[in-house]
Formats: C-alpha cells, structure tokens, sequence
C-alpha cells in the first residue's frame, strides 16, 4: 500500500523541506547570479549589452528545455534522482567558466548549465505532492516557493558584492563550492521516494497533452500574461545596473547589488495574493497587482535613488502578487492535464525571462532607461485591457 505521506511531525518531513529548500535556493541564485554583471561583461569583453544579456537569455532557454525533457524523464526515472544530478550538473559550468577568455564559451556553458538547473524545478513539485500528506503539502509548496524568490535575491546580491571586492571569477568559484556542497547535503538527506510510480505514457501522450492546452483559447491568454508579466519584470532588473552604474548615479556594483533585496517583497507578495484571491477573487487581484507592479516601474523614473529603491520594491510587490495568481489560475482552469498545463505555465514564464533579458537590448541602447520604463509599465496594462476585452466577448 502506498504511503500517506509525511506529516510535519515527521522528521522526513524536515529532511525534505531542508533539502528542497537549500537545493532551489542554489538553482535559483545560479539562474540569475549573471544578471547584475552584465556591465562588467560589456567592460571585460568589450561586447555590447545584447551579447552580454544572452548569458542570462540562453541559461533560460536551456532551462525551457529542460524543464519539459527532465519532466518527462523524472515521471519514468524517480524524481529524487534529477534533483541530484541538476545539482551536480549546475555546479560544473561554474568551474569551467573562469578558465575561458571566450564570452562565446561563456554563453554556450550557460545554456548547458540552463539545462541542468530545470532538474529541481521540472521534479520537486511533484516530489512534495507524492511524498508529504496532503495536510500539509500546501505549507511544503510555500516553504519551497519561497526559497526560489530567496535564491534569485540571493544570487544576484553575493555575486554583485563578490565582484566588487574581488572579482566575477570569484564569485562563480563561491557558486561552484556552495553547489557543492548542497549536492553533499542532499545526497545524504533527502529521502528515497516512497510514492513514485512510473508513468506507463509515452512520450507521445505526453505531448499530446500539451498540444491540449495549446488549443484552450483561455490557458493561451494566460500563458501570455506570464510571458508579458516576467519581461517587464525581468526588462527593468536587467538594464537597471547600467542605468545606475551611469552617471547621475554613478553607483558601485556593490551598491547596484544591494537593491535586489527588493525581491524579499516576494516572500510577502505570494502569501498576499493568495490570501486576497480568496476574498476578492483571482481576477482583481490579478489586476491590482498588474497595475501595482507598473506604478512601481514608473516611480524608478525618478532622479532620487531614494525613490527608485521604493518604485523597485513596489514592483516586486506587484509582480509577485500578479504571478503567483496568475499561476494559480492556471491548475484552477484545467480539469485535465494539469502537470502539463502548470509545466507550460513555467515554460511561457521563462520565455518572460529569455525575451526580457535579450529584447529589450535594442531599446536599452537606442533610447536608454526612459524607454525601457515606458515600455515595462505600458505592456502589462495593455494586454491585462486586451484579456479583459477576449472574456467580455467570451
């Protein structure tokens, strides 16, 4: 028979939460531990912005992909198992990246790494709803969320201030080592699934349910409200070193650094939005929180540092609020599927990723700051207008 699944008063319970926890911590400070070195990059390897943001856009494309191949194979091969070699596998590319004096390599070793990193994502969700009780699987999932929003805040604060005092080399070596030996301690503390069973799908069921979703007219407005969210999310906090290591600012990269602390308004904004869906509904606080996260772009506008950290802080509260609801939305709006539908949700995310960190290069460098906030602000409104119309006609 199979197993309920640990409760809270287990000790397995804890191992898992450690486990999981520390180990998307390291995932997610590896994803964007580049982003607040990209000016160092320009500067090193004489390169312009939009080669060097492809250090961030190509780890997500390798993530996209990993994220649906790994899914697949940890629903056949034991979730535990990639959890292990994402990590293992995350760790590497940290090690050979300083020893190359190629940005080229640079970019090809991120997408490697991109690949790796998707193991954890791709398989602890469904390693906590297989292996904790029910009762408390929602308080695990939050445990484990939270130390993703940690984990990017993280990475980008302890590589900005590591670069600052010694150098980016450094700081990756630090990576290579923390990884390490989070890879130890989850080698020998998480447990062994009790569970899993292995899909008897094949690989053409699995796409066939994908291919599902991709034909609900619903779900595809809220997979682009996921790519739209996270470009402007991730537009701002890409070009936003270069505006203030610029002059009026002319602020230190240790400086620029510390302003990612703004990303613990996460940790609030998730629960927050949670809480005010179920007394207000999905829809508006979805809304509230799309205008809310542009409000705070459009404050970043502002000559006063003072004020751009607030505005940063405001956005991160609002996009928050609006992606943790919208993901929701997503496993509420689906009767089938629903493993494939949140894995596509995921992957539309990371394409906010990709496109925020890459596309908006030919803005940054023909109008500067003012049209990246412009655009940021404008875009999610408009499509939020846009969706609000396709349901009123619906």
């Amino acid at each position: 028979m199979a197993h309920e699944g640990y409760s809270i008063r287990d000790s397995e319970f804890w191992k898992i939460i450690i486990s999981l926890g520390v180990g998307s911590l390291f995932i997610f400070a590896a994803m964007y531990a580049v982003q607040p070195l990209l000016p160092v990059f320009t500067e090193e390897f004489d390169i312009p912005v939009s080669f060097a943001s492809l250090s961030l856009s190509m780890s997500t494309l390798g993530l996209i992909i990993g994220l649906i191949v790994l899914g697949f194979f940890s629903d056949r091969n034991g979730r535990a198992l990639y959890i292990k070699l994402s990590l293992i596998g995350s760790v590497i590319p940290f090690l050979l990246m300083p020893l190359t004096d190629s940005f080229l390599f640079i970019i090809i070793l991120r997408f490697i790494q991109g690949f790796a990193l998707a193991g954890v994502p791709a398989a602890a969700l469904a390693y906590i709803s297989e292996e904790i009780h029910k009762q408390f699987a929602s308080f695990a999932t939050a445990l484990y969320i939270s130390s993703n929003a940690l984990g990017g805040m993280l990475g980008r604060v302890m590589t900005g201030y590591i670069t600052e005092h010694f150098s980016w080399e450094a700081a990756f070596y630090i990576l290579a080592a923390a990884g390490t030996i989070i890879f130890v301690i989850i080698l020998f503390t998480l447990p062994g699934s009790r569970n899993f069973k292995p899909t008897n799908k094949s690989f053409t069921k699995d796409i066939e349910g994908f291919l599902f979703h991709l034909k609900n007219p619903s779900l595809l407005v809220v997979f682009g409200l996921g790519i739209v969210l996270q470009l402007s999310f991730t537009g701002v906090w890409t070009f936003l070193p270069f505006h203030l290591m610029a002059p009026p600012f002319s602020l230190s990269l240790e400086t620029v650094s510390y302003t990612f602390l703004a990303y613990g308004l996460g940790v609030i904004g998730s629960p927050l939005a949670g809480w005010l869906a179920d007394k207000l509904g999905l829809r508006k606080v979805r809304v509230t929180g799309v205008f809310v996260l542009s409000f705070g772009v459009l404050m970043t506008m502002s000559s006063s540092v003072t004020m751009i950290v607030i505005g940063l802080c405001v956005t991160c509260l609002g996009f928050f609020t609006a992606h943790s609801v919208t993901a929701a939305s997503v496993s509420r709006g689906v009767q089938h599927h629903k493993g494939s539908a949140s894995s596509l949700y995921l992957v539309s995310y990371y394409i906010g990723v990709a496109g925020g960190s890459t596309l908006l290069s030919p803005l940054w460098e023909s109008v500067g700051w003012k049209g990246i906030v412009i655009f940021t602000m404008t875009l999610p409104i408009v499509y939020v207008g846009l969706i609000r119309k396709y349901f009123q006609s619906r």
